[in-house]
């Protein structure tokens, strides 16, 4: 092993001596290379290999090379790269391979070894890395698409990115990724093809431009996109193809063949009406010089949105369906929100999208997110009556959703409709027990707010005898904090004292009796001795904590007895359970020795 590192650290001796020689490095500098380089070294040689060593020394050579780099520009010496820079990075793809061949199936290592080819320009060997690691992990379409890319845009080969394209969906037949970026690539390849026919044209070369007008036209994407549908079912794809083609300015008829083959496949699907309807904002505007006013301009503007909104309306009657309504509503109110000086515009934007939400509301094909939506606007434009209605009317269809009737109640409760406690009620009987406890949160902060204390306690206790265990157990923590609260410690234990009995309870409400009492001017012993074994009752077999904090309250209290200690710590360990006793045993020794407060 030994010689193996010497013969490593000789191999890089010419090009420390020229680091010397040429001034960018100084020989003290020089040696804490080689001793630090020999540590790296030692730990890739040993049997045990380590990820982390290798990935250390490639940071400590790209280190190097990032100093040598700030150290040029400082000197202004650019000679001798070759001799240095070259032999590092050589140096770091050896360690780079020799970690990939151990750790293959590490993606990271991979695509760090692909970041550094690019950073210091190393094509030929970059080359070679995208063949290795495409031949272990071919199932990865981003790598593909990665090799596909570097190929086109940086080595400047179409066909070689063609040829990566054609493997890659041998492998990913229906990779709608792979498709796109295919695509993409031939309608670039077509675009640099005409840039240089233009150029050859107004340069007057002599010769002719000898690639067939069906490669200029970008025939080839047209290929790649009739397989493509033929693979991938979707109007959503087809719309992505069609995005990526108007990126380019020949492409008119190829998005007109795109366009009608989305309306021939996907004719009753409701993205199709949905990009047919907003195309119609596309149409040609007037000529700026006819806009002799802000207002011709807005009326413009509106007889666009009218087309747009006729295609809609067309598009409802011939595919009623939630996501048409969906589709329609969400083009309204991006056309709402777009902001515009014309009163008029703005007020028949506003008027049709209510409009466009009552009739969803009425077809009673509206989802529970465009009630909502709805639900917001009436109250931005201070709509109060409506909103009223329309929050009864939602939890009415979504009866069964916890988030319906919250967004609803929230509604009745800003506006403090005298029928929210009866809609209240009404939750309560129709939601399922686990979502139960939110509504029932919100009543009591609505109740809090807006009723006086007897009413309020008659709410609490409705609450701590609801049928839902989980509910209780929340309310009877609540209860007690509002009693304490609202009318001080008297109230408090006198809430505790009638829900103690009262099963279930948490162990937390126990808690925060015994914190009430611990917050009064003279906290009783006796009350606390009372309130802890209520807790060792219920919870001393599972808790080891609540017997710990019984210890050191007869130890801390000024009228605790330290000598019961003794007998609590028997009780605890005859009552505690499984690894509990462990833990309590482990926290008493601590605590006796003084490492426990």
């Amino acid at each position: 092993m030994a010689e193996i590192i010497q013969q490593r650290i000789e191999d890089r001796i010419p090009e420390l001596e020229q680091l010397e020689r040429v001034g960018l490095f100084t020989p003290k500098e020089i040696k804490a290379v080689i001793k630090k380089v020999s540590a790296l070294e030692y730990k890739l040689q040993r049997r045990t290999l380590a990820k982390e060593d290798f990935i250390n020394y490639i940071q400590y050579e790209v280190n190097l090379l990032e100093l040598i780099k700030k150290r040029r520009l400082r000197v202004g010496y650019k000679f001798k790269k070759d001799e240095i820079e070259l032999s590092i990075v050589q140096r770091i793809h050896g360690i780079f391979n020799r970690a990939t061949t151990k750790w293959k199936d590490d993606l990271q290592l991979w695509l760090s070894h692909v970041a550094f080819c690019k950073k210091w320009a190393t094509k030929s060997q970059l080359s070679r890395v995208f063949s290795a690691v495409l031949a272990i992990h071919p199932d990865k379409p981003v790598l593909w698409i990665m090799a596909a890319k570097w190929e086109m845009e940086d080595r400047l080969s179409s066909e070689s990115a063609r040829h990566l394209f054609l493997r890659a969906l041998r492998f990913h037949p229906e990779s709608r990724k792979i498709y796109q970026e295919y695509f993409r690539m031939e309608l670039m390849h077509a675009e640099k093809l005409r840039k240089e026919k233009k150029e050859f044209t107004l340069a007057n070369m002599e010769g002719e431009f000898d690639y067939p007008e069906e490669i200029l036209r970008g025939d080839l994407a047209k290929v790649v996109f009739t397989e493509a549908v033929k693979k991938i079912k979707g109007a959503d794809f087809i719309l992505s193809l069609l995005s990526i083609a108007k990126l380019f300015d020949f492409t008119e008829d190829l998005q007109k063949e795109i366009l009608d083959e989305l309306q021939t496949l996907y004719a009753d699907d409701p993205l199709t009406w949905d990009y047919l309807a907003r195309k119609e904002l596309e149409a040609e505007s007037l000529p700026s010089t006819e806009y002799t006013s802000k207002h011709t301009k807005a009326t413009d503007m509106a007889r666009k949105e009218d087309r747009c909104c006729a295609v809609y309306e067309e598009a409802v009657k011939t595919i009623p369906s939630e996501a048409m309504w969906k589709h329609y509503i969400t083009f309204c109110q991006e056309r709402l929100k777009r902001k515009t000086s014309a009163q008029e515009l703005k007020e028949k934007r506003q008027e049709r999208l209510l409009a466009v939400f009552h009739r969803a509301h009425e077809s009673k094909l509206q989802s529970q997110d465009m009630y909502k939506q709805w639900l917001q606007l009436l109250l931005s434009l201070g709509l109060t009556d409506k909103a009223k209605e329309i929050a009864v009317v939602a939890t009415r269809y979504f009866s069964q959703s916890s988030d319906m009737w919250q967004s609803s109640l929230q509604t009745l409760m800003e506006l403090k409709s005298p029928d929210v406690d009866l809609l209240f009620e009404e939750a309560f009987r129709s939601i399922g027990p686990k979502e139960c406890l939110l509504v029932w949160t919100m009543w009591l902060d609505w109740c809090d707010q807006n009723k006086n204390p007897e009413e309020m306690e008659l709410v609490y206790k409705k609450a701590v005898h609801s049928v839902n265990p989980a509910v209780s157990v929340a309310m009877k923590e609540k209860y007690l904090e509002w009693a304490y609260r609202s009318s001080g410690y008297k109230k408090a234990k006198k809430v505790f004292k009638s829900l103690h009995e009262s099963h279930p309870f948490s162990l937390e409400f126990v808690k925060r009796m015994i914190q009430i009492e611990k917050e009064q001017d003279s906290p009783k012993m006796l009350n606390l001795r009372e309130y802890y074994e209520r807790a060792l009752r219920e919870f001393g077999s599972t808790d080891a904590d609540v017997w710990l904090d019984y210890i050191k309250e007869e130890l801390s209290h000024p009228h605790g007895k330290p000598e019961n200690c003794g007998q609590i710590y028997w009780r605890a360990i005859k009552m505690l359970q499984g690894d509990n006793v462990e833990y309590f045993v482990s926290k008493y020794t601590l605590l006796q020795t003084g490492h426990l407060q």
